[in-house]
């Protein structure tokens, strides 16, 4: 995308969520929607406004309507949010967030669902409930930044509603949980509608039929330091976006596999350099971790190649309520 190269030296890391693999009822949890965009950290003062995505890369140019609003928040604060553009049916779409640029009469809003400073005191020490409630006091909501309001403990129903309603999915936060800068916690906790997972772009293979540019893009997650295969997909692409990624990747490819190991594929593959993150969906996972009927989704330029490990693909332990009070947070 336009616009999104300039990245900050110095930023602040989000914090992130585990995923489970079902919803739950706790009284001692709040759940929220869980938007389809991008993870977005504001840091206003009275000398200036940054507003970036979770590595840091700059959004004011490419969001600078929300950009602006940002500005006229008189008081010093720091806010963690989701950048969206809301269709007709009021739901996050996150393909129309991507080509933003090519059509700015789209619905963009900033759903903020939390404050780590306020008036310069940091905040990241107090339970999440007491930032919420301070966040919803002193936010001054317009059409372009929104409070993402939550509701506590009834997070079977709020999932139900969340599918009923074609929505990505929910979060479910503890409701004394302190904010960890840049670690990925128990105390919060994504709960999607779908498998889904990024990958790593490594390849793509030779088309065939009367289709163009390329058949299958071939994926990867790393393994420590290496590359591991975890399947190819070859659906949910258009002619436009067939095109579009084949162009994108072809200044990059290489001559040998980025693999350690021989990778079986039904075409003949022209590699790539391993630098592109994308989201694909699936039914799930094999014993040796191949997605089953993975359909690609979208390309994932918040994401870095090193983010995508094996430690994520791993079966989603199915957390009941009692494991859930009981572990450790990391």
């Amino acid at each position: 995308m336009k616009g999104r190269s300039e990245k900050l030296n110095s930023f602040i890391h989000p914090m992130l969520a585990k995923e489970a693999a079902n919803p739950f009822d706790d009284n001692n949890w709040i759940f929220e929607i869980k938007w389809d965009g991008y993870r977005a950290i504001s840091e206003i003062s009275k000398k200036e406004v940054k507003f970036y995505s979770r590595n840091g890369l700059v959004f004011k140019n490419t969001y600078p309507v929300i950009y602006e609003e940002l500005k006229k928040i008189k008081e010093p604060m720091v806010l963690d949010g989701e950048i969206v553009v809301v269709n007709k049916d009021g739901r996050s779409d996150f393909q129309k967030l991507q080509h933003y640029e090519k059509n700015k009469g789209w619905s963009l809003c900033y759903y903020v669902f939390d404050i780590l400073s306020y008036k310069s005191k940091n905040l990241c020490d107090k339970p999440l409930l007491e930032r919420k409630s301070l966040l919803r006091k002193i936010l001054d909501e317009t059409n372009i930044i929104r409070f993402s309001d939550h509701i506590v403990g009834s997070g079977i129903h709020f999932f139900k509603a969340a599918q009923k309603n074609g929505l990505e999915g929910i979060m479910g936060k503890k409701s004394d949980s302190l904010y960890y800068k840049g670690k990925r916690t128990k105390e919060w906790l994504k709960i999607k509608n779908h498998h889904s997972q990024e990958a790593i772009i490594a390849g793509f293979t030779e088309p065939t039929g009367s289709r163009k540019y390329f058949g299958a893009l071939v994926l990867g997650v790393y393994d420590g330091n290496k590359l591991r295969y975890v399947g190819h997909t070859g659906s949910g692409f258009t002619e436009r976006t067939l095109k579009e990624f084949f162009l994108m990747l072809k200044p990059f490819i290489r001559r040998d596999p980025p693999f350690d190991t021989p990778v079986k594929t039904n075409a003949p593959v022209t590699w790539v350099q391993p630098k592109f993150v994308c989201e694909v969906k699936f039914t799930e996972w094999t014993n040796d971790y191949k997605m089953r009927h993975p359909i690609f989704v979208r390309i994932r330029e918040d994401k870095k190649p090193k983010e995508v490990t094996i430690a994520a693909i791993k079966p989603v332990e199915k957390a009941s309520q009692r494991q859930i009070k009981n572990k450790k947070s990391f």
